[in-house]
C-alpha cells in the first residue's frame, strides 16, 4: 500500500483499499457488485432503496436488499426525506449483512427530485442535517452521505452540507463534483472535493470522471480525497478496479481484457443474473451489461442489435459464442 493505495476507515468498518464502486440504480445489482468486488473494489454500493419502499413492504424492494454472503462490504444506500421514516426504516433492516448505511443526497432523477428527496436535500440543509443525525442516532452501523457539488450552479454548496454531514455525525461523504442540473454532462470539477476536503476531519471520497488508474491518481493529487468512487466507467468493465489498483500500487498498465476474457465474464454475469433473478428477467437485464460489455470492441453496433432480441440463457451463449 502507498499513499494513494490505502486502507479506508468509515466509522468502525476497515476498508482493504480506497477503491469504491459508486452506486447506480439499474446496476450496481448483487451480481454485478459481486463481480466487481472479486476485481478488488474496497468497497461496493448497493441500488438506492425507498425508505418509504420498505416501510410500505414493497415486493420489488426486497430483491434490492439482497446481500450475497460472498461479498466484500457493502454500502446500503437509502433514499428519503422524512427523517423519522429513514431512521426508522434504517434500524428496521440494520440487522440484515451491509457494513455502512449511506443516505442518498445526489441523485438527480425528476421524480425523485420532485418528491424533496435525493439532490432536493442539498436545498434543504437544516433538513439534511436532521435526517443524517436522526439515522446516525438509529444504529450503530456507519453513516455516510452522498453528495453533489449542488443543486444548480447558482447554489454551490457541497462544502455546507459537508459539515453539517460531520457535526450531525456522518462517518464519511463522497462528492460528485457536479450540480443536479448538470446531471451527467460536462466536466465534473474535481476542485469542489478539494475544497470539502478541506472543510471537514471525515474521510472524503471523490466521485465524477474517473475511468482509469491515471485518473483515480489525478484527483487524490488534486484534491487529497480518501478514496475514490468509480460508476459509469465501470459498466460493462468490472476489470476497472483491479486495473486502478495495479496502477496505484506500482503504475502498472494492465492490458485491456481480450474478447475471450470479455465473452467469459459476460458468461458468469448473466448466470449469476440467471441465479438471482430467474431466466426472463435475468436475461432482458442483461441486454444492457451485454452493450456495455462489448462497446470497446469491432461490431460492437451490430452485436446491441442482436442481444436486443434474445430472450432465453441459451440465445445469449450463441451470440457470444459467435463474437
Amino acid at each position: 500500500m502507498n499513499e494513494y493505495l490505502k486502507k479506508l476507515t468509515i466509522g468502525n468498518v476497515t476498508l482493504d483499499n480506497n477503491i469504491i464502486l459508486a452506486p447506480m440504480a439499474g446496476v450496481t445489482d448483487l451480481p454485478f457488485r459481486l463481480l466487481c468486488s472479486e476485481q478488488g473494489a474496497g468497497l461496493t454500493c448497493m441500488e438506492m432503496v425507498s425508505a418509504k419502499a420498505i416501510m410500505y413492504h414493497n415486493k420489488n424492494t426486497e430483491s434490492l436488499l439482497e446481500i450475497h454472503p460472498r461479498e466484500g462490504p457493502t454500502s446500503l444506500q437509502l433514499f428519503g426525506s422524512d427523517p423519522i421514516i429513514l431512521s426508522e426504516m434504517a434500524k428496521k433492516i440494520e440487522e440484515r449483512p451491509f457494513s455502512i448505511l449511506d443516505i442518498n443526497m445526489g441523485c438527480p432523477v425528476p421524480k425523485v427530485v420532485n418528491n424533496g428527496e435525493g439532490s432536493a436535500l442539498m436545498k434543504q440543509p437544516e433538513l439534511a442535517g436532521k435526517i443524517i443525525e436522526a439515522v446516525v442516532k438509529s444504529i450503530s452501523k456507519p453513516v455516510t452521505v452522498k453528495i453533489r457539488k449542488g443543486f444548480d450552479a447558482e447554489h454551490v454548496n457541497a462544502v455546507e452540507i459537508a459539515r453539517i454531514a460531520e457535526a450531525s455525525g456522518a462517518s464519511a461523504v463522497a462528492v460528485h463534483g457536479r450540480t443536479r442540473e448538470q446531471y451527467y454532462a460536462g466536466e465534473a470539477d474535481w476542485e469542489i472535493i478539494a475544497r470539502v476536503k478541506d472543510a471537514v476531519s471525515i474521510p472524503v471520497i471523490g466521485n465524477g470522471d474517473i475511468t482509469d488508474g491515471a485518473g483515480a491518481k489525478r484527483m487524490m493529487e488534486i484534491t487529497g480525497c480518501d478514496g475514490v468512487m468509480a460508476g459509469r466507467a465501470a459498466r460493462g468493465n468490472p476489470w476497472l478496479f483491479q486495473r486502478i489498483i495495479a496502477y496505484l500500487r506500482d503504475e502498472t498498465k494492465l492490458p485491456k481484457p481480450d474478447m475471450e476474457e470479455v465473452k467469459k465474464m459476460i458468461m458468469r454475469h448473466a448466470d449469476l443474473m440467471l441465479k438471482t433473478k430467474g431466466e426472463y428477467t435475468g436475461i432482458r437485464e442483461m441486454r444492457k451489461h451485454v452493450s456495455w460489455y462489448t462497446a470497446r470492441y469491432p461490431h460492437s453496433a451490430r452485436i446491441r442489435q442482436q442481444v436486443n432480441l434474445i430472450e432465453s440463457f441459451e440465445e445469449l451463449e450463441r451470440l457470444v459464442e459467435a463474437m
